[in-house]
This record gives C-alpha cells, structure tokens and sequence, in this order.
C-alpha cells in the first residue's frame, strides 16, 4: 500500500475543540477533518476525494494567550454601547478571550487517498504548495520539513529496534479492538476523543442545509511501539494507524 509521508513543524498551533467557549482548548495533535481539509485546499480539489489519515506526533508544552473575538448574531442590528462595530447596519461585539497553544509541534502525517491515482497530484502538491500551509487556524503556519511516497507494510511492533516511544499517535478503537495482542495487555492507556473526518450536507429546511459530521471515536495514547501486535509501519518503521 501506497502513501504520502509529511513530517510538519508548527511553532505554536491551536486545533480547536468545538464545544470550548471561554478556553479554546486545543486537540493534542489535528484531527482527521483539518488535515483533509489542507490537502483539498493545496490540491484544489472541488468535491470530495475520500482519503484515511494516520497522525502522530508531540509537542513541548502548552501555554494560554489572549486574542480578539468577535461576536455576532444574524439579523442583530448595530446599537451603539452594546456593538463595537457597524457593518453594514449590524453589530457586532468585540472582545478578549483566552486560547490554548501547543508549543513546538512535530507531526507525521500519513495520507492514503482511496484512489492511488491521486497520490502523484498530492505529493506534488505538497512538496511544491501554491502558498504557504496552515493546519489549525489560519495564521498556524506549517513548515513542511519532508514529503515522501511511501510504502506500508504489516509488522509486529515489538520487532521494531527503536519503538519511537515518545510519539503520540490517534488510533481508531475500531482497530484496537480487532488487534491480536500476543502479550497480557488488557487495557491500553490513554484519552479518548470523537474526532470528525469528513461531512455531509444534509438539507434540514427550506434555505437551511447543515453539515453532517462523520466522527471516529480514537484513543490519543504514546508509547505504542512497544505492544506485540501487527500494524502498518512505513519504511522508517513509523507505526501508522489509519483513521
């Protein structure tokens, strides 16, 4: 099996959890759903080319900042001392809130399109992108160190010589539960996330049509290299876990 390998580096990213409001927490690494959507951004695809992801990755620590925040509601006309600004007629709050940024992130990226035909036009768009990456937020710039293709092949982890162990990884419960585990491992430490991968429009009423997430539940767990079990490594023995 095919792949693109992308090793990124981000200075101080935030992948944002939907449902954090006056903290923007910050996933541990991207989900499936923001690296999707950079491929499709660089490749300038215009519909949906469906693809699975493996991500693994670290950082250094975390830290919180302040940014501006703006706040509006459809329809609400501007009043003035309750909106800072007036666009067009309505209002809109502006103010200061609080987010959370990993420090020094390292990822790699393994991206497998279900139409190989396609791995040549990612892998060139991006080794040669049409304007500098982002994954997170917009202004989260990404410093693509490498962008390789790859093969994958089954191996039994525990032959790996370095296990890579401080490498965090996102691995689908759906495929921890179809492991085989040769040694006594009953439980696999780690935090658990519902992580969305790609989405569906799906018309709710007349002019109002939302998106329809397909989300994965994933343990977010390190240290995986040194359970006996057969994975996807890639040819520097990086375990890939595809999403």
């Amino acid at each position: 099996m095919k792949a693109i390998r992308l090793k990124l580096y981000q200075n101080m990213p935030n992948y944002k959890k939907p449902n954090s409001f006056q903290l923007k927490e910050s996933y541990p690494l991207p989900p499936p759903s923001t690296i999707i959507g950079m491929v499709h951004y660089l490749c300038g695809f215009t519909e949906y080319k469906e693809m699975d992801i493996s991500i693994a990755g670290n950082y250094n620590s975390k830290i919180n900042d302040l940014y501006t925040r703006y706040e509006f509601k459809s329809e609400t006309k501007f009043e003035e001392g309750r909106h800072q600004l007036n666009v067009g007629g309505y209002g809109i709050s502006r103010g200061v809130a609080t987010q959370e940024l990993l420090v020094d992130v390292n990822l790699i990226i393994h991206i497998v399109p279900q139409d190989e035909s396609l791995i040549e036009e990612i892998y060139k768009s991006l080794k040669y992108p049409r304007e500098y990456p982002s994954l997170g937020r917009r202004e989260d710039i990404a410093l693509i160190e490498e962008v390789n293709i790859v093969e994958l092949e089954e191996k039994d982890l525990e032959d790996i010589e370095d296990p890579k162990e401080y490498i965090n990884y996102y691995i689908p419960i759906k495929k921890i539960n179809e492991f085989d585990f040769h040694g006594n491992y009953t439980n696999i430490p780690g935090t658990r996330f519902k992580l969305t991968k790609d989405y569906k429009l799906e018309k709710v009423a007349k002019n109002k049509v939302f998106r329809k997430w397909n989300k994965v539940d994933v343990l977010y767990t390190s240290g995986f290299g040194y359970y006996d079990v057969n994975a996807l490594v890639d040819e520097e023995d990086n375990a890939v876990f595809l999403i």
